[in-house]
């Protein structure tokens, strides 16, 4: 994905609808009351969730923004609700796994009143299908737990289907406990081949049931909210996302690459908050008094706030209280890793800062190839997504955390290092902020557009890059696979339409789609606010939660991108000029196969001169790669990995048969570890014995080293064969 950010000087007056929208919002949420709706229908054996006045708001507001400011114009009508109904179903069971087919006959009745709920803000029949789901989950949690004081034969010809998706929801009751009888023996059988008893493995078993029921028992009516509001935006268009308060801050720290808070990863271990790890140099690090396994216990906000008691939370809820703004105190109640029952907490103080994430930032190599007697040197730059710190660059700080950024002082580094071409990864890089994208171009070319924008009313914006300084000058490749999308796609689409950069992979993904990222909070007016606090009585008590929104924040699709030579990515993506074979298979995923995606079209090209021209030589490096792979090994299992992972993509079903599942897996495993084997020897690494640990930073990556010999292969054609307008090296 990719974004606009709401004061960019890029963005003019095609955007000015939208940015007026946050005004006109609060006038909206203004007229938007909690509306009266019948009472919720009462489902035993579920926690009888309900919705409450603020998302009966925020519903009625996003309805209202999808319905008069998407880029894809959508009524909602009965036809959507089918959509949405459809699409809410498949989000709770998608596997066929809890639901009768008696409750699917009895939901039906909703199939087409969603789109007014949604208009109306009613939640009621949406709650109340969870609900029903919640039970159906409960009743099959609890079945398994019943299951595991029987004795199981191993030696029939049973089979377990565990992919049902495409079978018919159960019938009956009786039915489904067969399906989750034989859910249960798959689960002991696989703990048994594992070689412990079965006492052992019974008991192992029943705790991960009994901890399933645990985590069921803890989801909220937040929880319900997001699953509908994921299958209503999806419906609209793949792009379009709510995202609740939580995962608002989650997106936003994906974005940034940074966030404000401890300095430490949480996990949850028996109901206890647990430190995963702890960043050095961070807030927490720097007391000295918080280390890995270490439980927290207890929260408070500042020197003097109340402590809240966090055993057996979720850990989103948990991270909500510990995260917030840099400068700002929380205190902490901490049992010691290893500590005795009864221990008496200690409490930390910790000032929260900023804290990058560099482990998710852009990294460097530098591999070296030898070709005909020749020393090549390769850098390669792998950029996992297009991110910046918004808030650090709107205050002026020099140093904002972004992509072009690090990836301008990484090139400056291979200068040095004098290497002789520079390979940018941007596999599994699903995007992330435009402007990014326009700056990291502007880094390989002189001046000139990198992107054309049409937004709702079918006006065409040309975003260039306007900064004649270059970074580097040199033979560039662009490595992409099926996962690069948005932002990646318009970075290389540029590239490849100037003729600056080889592209060498596979087709990407085909998000040709911009996102505006708008604030709820700045959306809900003070009045709406007000009926929100009347609706649940005023006496409703607010938790701190850091740095968190209150409302969340809706990700609206305003417009459509286009290379410059005229062609939308949507659909078709980036097509490389050297294609690799996918191992993510181009059928299942990608936006061509997003039923609510939008079209492919065309508009004019924009006005570009090419800096180069890779015509000719396409065709001799595809000819030396095809001979390459004709007779490499790594191709050879690369290929093999491909066609196995496409077969079991097509299994459905197990065995349940001791002796023949041990054969399979033992068999399975042997080819595994003898191929692993065979691609180590390939790479000129040592093959590995049983049992033996694999190093840690060893790379096995056999693409990434293809790619950097397809770029030698250029650099040793030399420039006779594009036509390179000259460029002026930047300072």
């Amino acid at each position: 994905m990719f974004y606009y950010n709401p004061d960019l000087n890029t963005v003019k007056d095609m955007f000015k609808k939208v940015y007026i929208l946050l005004v006109l919002g609060a006038a909206l949420a203004c007229k938007a009351a909690p509306a009266h709706h019948q009472p919720m229908i009462k489902v035993a054996g579920s926690n009888d969730l309900q919705p409450d006045a603020q998302q009966s708001i925020v519903c009625q507001t996003i309805a209202k923004f999808i319905s008069d400011y998407n880029y894809k114009k959508v009524e909602l009508n009965d036809s959507i609700s089918t959509v949405v109904y459809n699409r809410y179903i498949k989000a709770l069971d998608e596997n066929h796994n809890y639901f009768l087919a008696s409750d699917i006959k009895d939901f039906n009745k909703y199939k087409t009143v969603l789109s007014n709920d949604l208009k109306d803000g009613n939640l009621n029949n949406v709650f109340y299908m969870f609900n029903v789901y919640q039970k159906r989950y409960n009743d099959r949690i609890r079945y398994s737990i019943a299951q595991l004081d029987k004795t199981f034969d191993f030696n029939t010809k049973d089979t377990f289907t565990f992919d049902r998706d495409s079978l018919p929801y159960a019938a009956s009751e009786t039915e489904m406990d067969n399906i989750w009888t034989e859910r249960v023996k798959y689960d002991l059988l696989n703990l048994k081949l594992a070689g412990t008893d079965d006492a052992k493995n019974k008991e192992k078993l029943r705790k991960r049931y009994q901890d399933l029921l645990s985590q069921s028992n803890k989801l909220n009516n937040q929880d319900v909210f997001q699953i509908f509001m994921d299958a209503f935006t999806n419906a609209i268009d793949p792009h379009t996302n709510y995202f609740n308060p939580s995962n608002a801050a989650n997106f936003n720290i994906e974005m940034s690459r940074s966030l404000e808070g401890i300095g430490a990863t949480l996990n949850v271990e028996n109901d206890y908050v647990t430190i995963n790890s702890v960043v050095p140099g961070g807030p927490a690090d720097k007391t000295r008094q918080v280390f890995a396994g270490d439980h927290i216990v207890g929260v408070a906000q500042g020197a003097t706030g109340e402590f809240q008691d966090i055993v057996g939370w979720r850990i989103e809820n948990a991270i909500a209280l510990i995260r917030g703004k840099k400068g700002t105190v929380v205190r902490l109640e901490v049992l010691p890793k290893g500590s005795a029952t009864g221990t008496k907490p200690k409490v930390i103080e910790i000032t929260r800062e900023k804290i990058i994430l560099q482990d998710q930032s852009v990294k460097e190599e530098i591999h070296t190839y030898n070709s005909n007697g020749k020393v090549i040197r390769i850098g390669v730059i792998s950029v996992p997504a297009f991110y910046i710190d918004y808030n650090d660059y709107k205050a002026g700080n020099p140093n904002y955390k972004s992509t072009t950024r690090d990836v301008k002082l990484i090139l400056d580094t291979l200068k040095r290092e004098n290497v002789d071409g520079i390979v940018m990864d941007l596999r599994e890089n699903g995007g992330g902020s435009l402007m990014e994208a326009i700056d990291l171009g502007g880094l390989f070319i002189k001046t000139g557009p990198i992107v054309q924008v049409r937004n709702t009313e079918d006006k065409i914006e040309v975003d260039s890059d306007d900064d004649p300084s270059i970074s580097y000058t040199g033979p560039m490749a662009i490595l992409v696979d099926r996962f690069s999308a948005s932002a990646s796609e318009i970075f290389a689409g540029a590239m490849q339409d100037y003729g600056r950069a080889l592209i060498i992979g596979t087709q990407t993904y085909g998000k040709g789609t911009v996102q505006n990222a708008i604030d709820l909070d700045r959306v809900i007016s003070p009045s709406a606010r007000e009926l929100i606090a009347k609706a649940t009585g005023g006496d409703k008590k607010t938790v701190n939660t850091g740095s968190q929104s209150k409302f969340g924040q809706l990700n609206l699709t305003i417009a459509k991108f286009y290379r410059i030579s005229g062609n939308s990515t949507q659909h078709k993506g980036v097509t490389p000029d050297i294609e690799f074979p996918s191992i993510i298979p181009l059928t299942k995923y990608g936006e061509d196969t997003e039923p609510s995606a939008l079209p492919f079209d065309i508009i004019a090209k924009s006005d570009y001169t090419k800096v180069g021209d890779f015509t000719a030589v396409v065709p001799q490096l595809n000819k030396l790669y095809h001979q390459r792979m004709s007779s490499d090994s790594s191709y050879k299992y690369l290929l093999e990995d491909i066609a196995d992972f496409n077969k079991h993509e097509n299994e459905k079903s197990v065995t349940l048969n001791e002796k023949e599942l041990k054969q399979e897996r033992d068999a399975e495993e042997a080819k595994a570890a003898n191929r692993d084997n065979l691609k180590r020897i390939a790479l000129g690494l040592k093959p590995l014995k049983k049992g033996d640990a694999k190093p840690r930073k060893e790379d096995l990556d056999f693409l990434k080293l293809e790619a950097g010999q397809v770029l030698t292969d250029y650099i040793n054609m030399g420039s006779k064969f594009t036509n390179t307008a000259p460029m002026v090296q930047g300072q």
